[in-house]
């Protein structure tokens, strides 16, 4: 996932604000929660878990045009689960409350320049591949 990797590092550095710390270890938990082929689902599982949790409409301004609703770390691992929280801070090296935090900042920035039209693909973003291409897109129009 090499590829993938630097892409969503470069990415993450520029949501960020060009603090990448530990955009690698991001790269790959961002990749498996949006990618169709990963864990959580991709986008339409992760939208269909914020709306379990009640926050549909967050995830919904990170999608549409206009204002990203901001999302703590407390309401993200209430999203994914604290199964899903765990195994995200051991792929990171870091506790639970750290890797929700760094989430909690750059998913909303992320999803947002994802779907540049305010629509999320019909198909999600596809597999690991596809979504490589998508981010490389995205550093095209820096």
């Amino acid at each position: 996932m090499g590829l993938l990797d630097g892409l969503l590092g470069s990415v993450l550095g520029n949501v960020l604000g060009g603090q990448q710390g530990g955009a690698g270890g991001l790269a790959s938990v961002v990749g498996s929660m949006l990618s169709n082929d990963g864990e959580h689902g991709g986008l339409g599982g992760l939208v269909a878990k914020f709306e379990q949790a009640g926050l549909g409409n967050v995830v919904s301004s990170w999608i549409g045009s206009g204002h990203n609703l901001p999302i703590s770390a407390d309401q993200l691992q209430s999203v994914l689960g604290s199964d899903a929280v765990s195994g995200i801070a051991a792929k990171l090296g870091i506790n639970p409350a750290d890797a929700m935090g760094q989430l909690s900042k750059m998913l909303p920035s992320l999803v947002d320049k994802l779907t540049p039209n305010g629509q999320a693909p019909a198909g999600g973003f596809g597999n690991m591949g596809d979504l490589a291409g998508m981010l490389g897109g995205l550093l095209g129009k820096k």
